[in-house]
Parts: C-alpha cells; sequence; structure tokens
C-alpha cells in the first residue's frame, strides 16, 4: 500500500509539472501572437508526451479560416534533412557514397573533381548560392525553371572558397544533390522522398509542388498580416526551390518525422550519427547541432516566401519543438529557446511590448540613406508618409519605431536600431543588435 502510495505521488507531482509547463507556454504564444510576432501552429513534446498541438492566427486572411493542428505550410530549408537522409539512404543501399566526387555525376562541373557529396551536405563545397542573385529572387522564383536553367545560375561563378577550407550555406549545393538523387535513382526527386521517406512513415499531408495544392488546410503565406492590412507573398515554384526548400508539411507530419529519426525507421543508427556530427559551424548533413540546457540539441529552420519553420530536438530527453510561421516571422528562433527553457525550468523573457515617441519629419529626414552593414547586409533607411521604413536588400520593408533620440525599434522582431552622429551633429552610421550581436555600417 505504501508503494502504491508513492507511486501516485510521484505520478501526480509529475502531471503537475507537465500543467505548469503547459499554461507557461500558453502565454509565451499567446503573447506572441497578440504582438503580431507569430501566426501559425506549434507542436512542444516531451519526453515523448505531445504537450502542445494547435494554430495561432489566420491560415488565410480571405475567408478568415484559423490555423490549427493541420495547417499545412511551406517548411523552406527544413527540406534538406530530407534531402540528406535520402542521400544517406542511397549510401546504405550503395547506389553512391558521399565521398565521391562531384565529377562522378557532372563531369564538366568546373573544379567538381575537388568537390565531394560530403561537402555539398555539410555547406563546404564553396558553390555559390544561387538565392544570392537578387534579380533573379526577385523576378523568376515564382517560374517553373529546369535543371539546366538553375545551374546556369552557379555553374560558372568561382568559388566562393577552396572546397572544404570554409563554411558557407549553399542552396545550390543541395540542388545538386537533388539532381543526383534523380539520377542515381532514375525517379523524379519527390518521387525517391516519397518512396524512401514520405510512405514509409505516412507523411501524408507532406508534399512539393505547392502551388498547385488543392487543400483546405493549406495556409497563405505573408510578407505582411495585421490589423492594418497584410501583404501576401508569391509562391515560390518547386523546381526553383527543389531539394533545398521545395517541401510543405505539418506540425503533426514533421513528428512523424523526428520520431522516425529517434526510432531509426528511415535511416540506421550509423547514418545518422553521420548527419548529426558537426563538420563546420555546427553543421552536419542538413542538420545543425548545438546545445540548450547543457544537452545536445538538433534542428533546422526554414525560410521561403511568406513562410518560415524551425524544428529543433533533444534526442536524449525525446523532446521536440515545432514551429511553422505562415508570416515571415524572424522570432521563432527566439520563441524555441523561450519554449525549452519552460521545459528545463530556466529563466526566459516574455516579449515586452515597446511604446513608440512623436518625432517630427525633418528628424527622421536625417536618418535616411543606404547603411552597408555586411557586403551581404545592406540597408535602405527612407521616409514614407511620415514613418520611417528600413528595408534590407531582397526583404521585407518594415518600419522603424522611435524610442528615444537615435534609438528605434521593430515590432516584427525583436532588434534595436541605433543611429550615431559626428561632431557636426550628421548621422553617419547604424548599428543593428540583434540576438546578442551587433552589425555596424557607414552610411553611403
Amino acid at each position: 500500500m505504501k508503494k502504491a502510495l508513492l507511486l501516485l505521488i510521484s505520478f501526480s507531482s509529475f502531471h503537475f509539472c507537465f500543467c505548469q509547463d503547459i499554461a507557461k507556454l500558453e502565454e509565451l504564444m499567446d503573447v506572441y501572437t497578440k504582438q503580431d510576432k507569430f501566426n501559425g501552429s506549434v507542436l512542444v513534446a516531451y519526453k515523448g508526451e505531445i504537450l502542445m498541438e494547435k494554430g495561432y492566427g489566420l491560415r488565410n486572411a480571405v475567408d478568415s479560416s484559423k490555423n490549427d493542428r493541420n495547417s499545412i505550410f511551406q517548411i523552406g530549408s527544413i527540406t534538406k534533412q530530407f534531402t540528406a537522409a535520402v542521400i544517406l539512404k542511397l549510401q546504405e543501399l550503395k547506389k553512391l557514397n558521399v565521398n565521391d566526387k562531384l565529377s562522378k555525376y557532372f563531369p564538366d562541373y568546373p573544379k567538381g573533381d575537388s568537390i565531394t557529396l560530403a561537402q555539398l551536405l555539410s555547406h563546404t563545397s564553396g558553390i555559390y548560392s544561387y538565392t544570392s542573385d537578387g534579380a533573379f529572387m526577385a523576378n523568376e522564383v515564382t517560374k517553373p525553371s529546369d535543371r539546366q536553367k538553375m545551374m546556369g545560375l552557379f555553374k560558372d561563378k568561382p568559388l566562393q572558397f577552396s572546397p572544404g577550407t570554409q563554411w558557407g550555406y549553399s542552396n545550390s549545393g543541395y540542388s545538386l544533390l537533388g539532381y543526383i538523387i534523380e539520377d542515381v535513382t532514375g525517379m523524379q526527386y519527390e518521387q525517391a522522398v516519397r518512396k524512401y521517406i514520405f510512405n514509409k512513415i505516412k507523411m501524408e499531408q507532406s508534399g512539393f509542388n505547392f502551388t498547385h495544392l488543392m487543400n483546405k488546410d493549406k495556409a497563405t503565406g505573408y510578407f505582411k498580416l495585421k490589423k492594418d492590412g497584410n501583404n501576401p507573398a508569391p509562391i515560390v515554384d518547386s523546381s526553383v526551390s527543389y531539394s533545398a526548400g521545395a517541401i510543405y508539411s505539418t506540425t503533426g507530419d514533421l513528428y512523424k518525422w523526428y520520431q522516425s529519426l529517434q526510432n531509426n525507421i528511415v535511416i540506421s543508427k550509423a547514418s545518422k550519427l553521420l548527419a548529426q556530427t558537426p563538420v563546420k559551424n555546427k553543421y552536419g548533413y542538413g542538420w545543425g547541432i548545438d546545445s540548450i540546457a547543457g544537452k545536445r540539441a538538433i534542428g533546422h529552420s526554414g525560410g521561403i516566401h511568406g513562410f518560415t519553420s524551425n524544428l529543433v530536438t533533444i534526442p536524449e530527453d525525446n523532446s521536440c519543438v515545432i514551429l511553422l510561421s505562415n508570416t515571415g516571422s524572424p522570432s521563432l528562433e527566439k520563441m524555441t529557446q523561450s519554449i525549452y527553457a519552460i521545459l528545463y525550468n530556466q529563466p526566459y523573457q516574455l516579449p515586452a511590448e515597446k511604446t513608440a515617441i512623436e518625432v517630427a519629419e525633418e528628424i527622421l529626414k536625417q536618418y535616411t540613406g543606404i547603411y552597408e552593414l555586411t557586403p551581404e547586409l545592406i540597408v535602405t533607411i527612407r521616409l514614407e508618409n511620415g514613418k520611417l521604413i528600413g528595408q534590407p536588400e531582397g526583404q521585407e520593408a518594415l518600419e522603424l519605431h522611435p524610442e528615444k533620440k537615435d534609438w528605434f525599434f521593430l515590432k516584427e522582431i525583436e532588434a534595436l536600431i541605433k543611429f550615431s552622429r559626428n561632431e557636426k551633429n550628421e548621422v553617419i552610421e547604424m548599428t543593428l543588435m540583434q540576438n546578442g550581436r551587433e552589425l555596424t555600417g557607414k552610411k553611403r
């Protein structure tokens, strides 16, 4: 009897802790949603038990349908996990080897004899990423493409560095892996992923051609989705994002994917270990590797026109956090960190809603100009209808809200912007503070 009572008390305490966690998770999600920092679906599992699986905000602003557990989102670069897994499965079947040279599959590829499949998988090939082509990304991504056209965007570009010596994120490298999968299997990339993964673990709400998906649960992607108006995003054609980012899915299907990895269903334990061992920059083969609460964390994020995503797991505790958003939300990483802080009883902060002050237009004009924070991050600051607008090249324009003299904040993301002046009181540079990092660029 005493033993039974002890077990009952232990179980009750366990259940009480979970209830506390769920209440905190609900509060966190509600705050982010009310501040327009999250619009999508979330799944949180801890020690194999799903604590939260629900939707927030609108799936489609036209018919006012709301997101729920069945909402279907584009997942962007989380696609890379699936591409890497198929490559590793083909290696298990002895159809290829990750140490193969790229020249084996593309004999005329420049310097292809110095690039391996492993380097494509780990972003250490040095191959130029076609998503860095501003003109193509602005004008061509919604149009169907083909292998020849896509490879023409990067094949003859100089390598960014000698293969294997550095790390540089390359969507082009993952496109090449998709073409290799097609050549080795004799199937379209989509068919290969369905055969080796989707069909095997019953990912029935996942696919590739989001443009032509006819499903009531399909979410519309937005650059902006707010009470004062919205801006639907164009759909990137699957032949463009392809094996680097074309997959669409749900939180439930991605949880099946996570469970299959836990149980070594799709690829072997040895292949999983290979994929989840960092090569450079905390990145393996399609997976990022880091730590949370002193435990090994595995995951990947994704971003594609109108959609953002994040999937992070702690295999040791059989825990998983999946965030899928149908807005270009940059808050998912911070949200994921806060969710895990709740699960592991660590400190976290709810996002605070700031209040903007009034600033005269003649003062706001002083901040306008072009600022180069890095060669890849050039921000234009302009004045529109009495509002200060900041727009990084190739990204969404966001309003800068004045907090105090020379200091501004963004409502969409947790970031601060500070402008600095010279001895003549002229604005000469801008500093972006976000996620503990600072980037400063001079005004052109």
